[in-house]
């Protein structure tokens, strides 16, 4: 071939499923780079409560696309595909083999398929359509979805927030359904063109994966997330920022009732309230994974 594909391989799993121990096994036998597919290991300072690869797995096993971004910055889907793109080719001319590892499935999902035509999202309409998703329950937002893009909610299950908000998103946007756009796959030069995707996916026992969170949970308190948040916290970040809205950090803060927020003082309640949102994640996560195509699942179990 003249212009052969570049391979790549893709492990992804919801959090808590044991990624990184499986990145450190196949670094022993093969010539791997990982590429971070986590919406929230970009931000510096953000390590514990992002599950972020310790400096020394680093050093052992390179990474990309970590500690890049500084917490009041913007980085979506767009930012991460272009810079995953251009660190697998990188890797791939230094002869080793790109792995692209993580949980957000979004950006996963844009990397294999390719980016939509689809307007960017808007926070703004984010934050309205998340409020009514609380007080009107999902239902009524599907219903909205029906009577303005049928195409979509025919697709769209109704516990699938994620796609439920962005395809409402972009129809208030720009008023039109997020179906008249053309998906990355059907754009020409998508990544499909450019790269061969071996694509692995891991899953637990819903149990199994619960336990493990909470056990995940426990371990960041006790290497100091309450001390890593408050000193961001004395930086000047704040939920206002886009990295301290992340599952891990956004719990600690209370709104001060003048527009301005503070550090609760209830750590037990902050560790039982991030056990539960990061359980709540994982579900989704579970949800928007099985919409990925062409996926090797590997269920892992704890012995008992």
């Amino acid at each position: 071939m003249d212009n052969p594909k570049i391979p790549v391989l893709i492990l992804f799993g919801p959090t808590a499923s044991g990624k990184t121990d499986i990145l450190l096994e196949m670094q022993a036998s093969h010539p791997i780079e990982v590429i971070s597919a986590d919406s929230m290991q970009v931000y510096r300072g953000m390590d514990i409560g992002t599950a972020k690869p310790t400096l020394e797995e680093r050093t052992t096993l390179p990474h990309h696309l970590i500690d890049i971004c500084d917490p009041s910055e913007q980085f979506n889907a767009g930012d991460f595909v272009r810079l995953a793109e251009e660190a697998c080719a990188d890797i791939t001319r230094r002869g080793k083999l790109p792995m692209v590892s993580g949980g957000t499935g979004f950006y996963l999902k844009n990397l294999i398929m390719g980016l939509s035509e689809a307007p960017p999202s808007s926070p703004e309409i984010r934050a309205i359509l998340k409020e009514e998703l609380s007080k009107n329950g999902a239902s009524a937002l599907m219903k909205e979805l029906a009577a303005v893009d049928p195409v979509s909610a025919e697709r769209i299950h109704v516990n699938d927030e994620y796609r439920l908000l962005r395809a409402l998103e972009v129809y208030r946007s720009c008023g039109k359904p997020l179906s008249f756009f053309k998906t990355g796959a059907e754009l020409e030069n998508s990544p499909s063109e450019r790269f061969n995707f071996t694509i692995t996916g891991l899953s637990r026992p819903r149990e199994e994966l619960y336990r493990r969170i909470n056990n995940r949970c426990a371990q960041m308190f006790k290497q100091g997330l309450p001390d890593e948040v408050r000193t961001l916290y004395e930086k000047g970040y704040t939920p206002n920022d886009p990295g301290l809205r992340a599952i891990g950090y956004r719990e600690f803060f209370i709104e001060d009732g003048n527009g301005g927020w503070r550090l609760s003082e209830d750590m037990e309640g902050v560790q039982a309230l991030i056990a539960q949102n990061s359980r709540r994640y994982a579900k989704r996560q579970i949800t928007f994974f099985a919409g990925i195509p062409n996926v090797n699942w590997i269920e892992l179990k704890e012995a008992s």
